[in-house]
């Protein structure tokens, strides 16, 4: 049932998204699609409350119950992310608004966005050691709650691998590539005068055909 109501949480947080955007930029109606996006957490408190009725009714703590912890923090620290950054492209594409800036490239600017979405993870695990850990509380000795600490190795060990992605952006920053400068003619500028075709000689060696002849108002002036 645990592993069931996780894919009808997963479902139902992409349709109450979608119909929240929609809501909001086909409809018009922005308090709408405000109202059902807010929706979206008490999903998370449902699976949790049913979580820990399942727990309590003596059902044994298993891979499902710590599924269904991690699941809850995973969408704590990287669920508003992906709302942002599908409000944003549905904004450009229904609302005409502008379109949404992407992450950076290159450098250390990439680093620290990667940084910032690493933060996200540790958020998540966080979260998901916190519920695990009440989750074994609330059984306490009478249940095996080794699959539920299992989880919090699982979820520790996805951030550090994170961690590690992200770190080696700012270890190894990406350069941006190099952009050849193109030469602009400049206004008013002149080419320069290329190589005679008569080769240079001394006036004596210059034959008379070249030397052009004075002209009739020059012999007048002299």
């Amino acid at each position: 049932m645990i592993v069931t109501l996780i894919v009808i949480c997963e479902v139902g947080f992409w349709v109450l998204l979608a119909a929240g955007l929609a809501a909001r930029y086909l409809l018009r109606k922005p308090r709408l699609g405000l109202a059902l996006l807010l929706c979206e957490p008490l999903l998370e408190v449902v699976l949790l409350v049913v979580t820990a009725i399942d727990l309590k009714n003596g059902a044994d703590p298993s891979w499902k119950h710590g599924l269904a912890a991690v699941y809850i923090g995973y969408t704590v620290g990287h669920g508003h992310r992906t709302v942002r950054w599908l409000d944003g492209h549905t904004a450009h594409r229904l609302g005409g608004g502008p379109p949404p800036a992407g992450p950076p490239k290159y450098g250390m600017a990439r680093a620290r966005h990667e940084g910032l979405v690493w933060l996200g993870s540790l958020v998540a695990a966080s979260v998901a050691t916190g519920l695990l850990l009440l989750a074994a509380w609330y059984v306490g000795d009478s249940g095996d709650t080794t699959s539920l600490k299992g989880w919090i190795a699982v979820a520790w060990r996805a951030a550090g691998i994170h961690g590690l992605i992200a770190l080696s952006y700012a270890v190894f920053p990406k350069k941006a590539p190099k952009e050849t400068p193109k030469e602009t003619p400049t206004a008013g500028r002149e080419a320069a005068p290329g190589p005679s075709a008569v080769p240079a000689r001394d006036p004596q060696d210059v034959p008379d055909l070249l030397v052009r002849r004075p002209g009739q108002d020059e012999e007048q002036v002299r």
